[in-house]
């Protein structure tokens, strides 16, 4: 908005902080559930139908906040943080970290995965940032690539539903975890 490639750089620190603590907050209850493995089973597929009850809502609320268009810098971090809560986008991990994502045979690196995640809560909090620094990585070079390739004119004019899209794979994870969980004999 400020026309300026600083200005972009600039946004990328606020934005990480708040997607980060929100995958925290979404990741380390979830991560102090684990200690029950009594009831590993019941919440996964809890967590699973969750995720896809969440994908359902997102998809029939179409409502989008017009006053959301435009915020200050010095919101830009609790801004983050709201969005990313309120998309869910903490909901996408829990499926992977409860270990839902089972290996298929032979599968050594979701084997090796499955194992880190269930570690302890210090990997709860290593998912969050690695997942908050590739999502800054990916959204950040996107945002330069538009900002100096295709300029805000086509920001402004060209504007598509990324609420329908996130919706819709809310629903693709939730309901590819639900199957993996009712599929394990446990």
């Amino acid at each position: 908005m400020e026309r300026s490639w600083r200005g972009l750089v600039a946004t990328l620190w606020p934005l990480t902080i708040g997607h980060l603590l929100a995958m925290l907050i979404v990741l380390l209850p979830f991560s102090l559930l684990l200690a029950l493995v009594h009831w590993q089973r019941p919440i996964q597929i809890g967590a699973s139908l969750l995720v896809i009850g969440f994908g359902v809502f997102r998809l029939v609320n179409r409502r989008h906040p017009r006053a959301l268009a435009r915020i200050r810098p010095t919101q830009l971090g609790l801004w983050s943080f709201a969005v990313a809560i309120a998309h869910g986008a903490g909901l996408m991990l829990v499926p992977l970290y409860l270990g839902l994502c089972t290996p298929a045979a032979g599968a050594r690196g979701h084997e090796a995965a499955g194992t880190l995640i269930n570690a302890d809560l210090g990997m709860a909090v290593q998912v969050s940032a690695v997942h908050s620094v590739a999502m800054i990585a990916a959204g950040g070079l996107l945002a330069w690539l538009v900002y100096r390739c295709l300029g805000l004119k086509f920001v402004a004019r060209s504007w598509f539903n990324l609420d329908a899209a996130w919706a819709v794979s809310l629903l693709f994870v939730g309901a590819l975890s639900l199957t993996f969980c009712l599929a394990d004999p446990r």
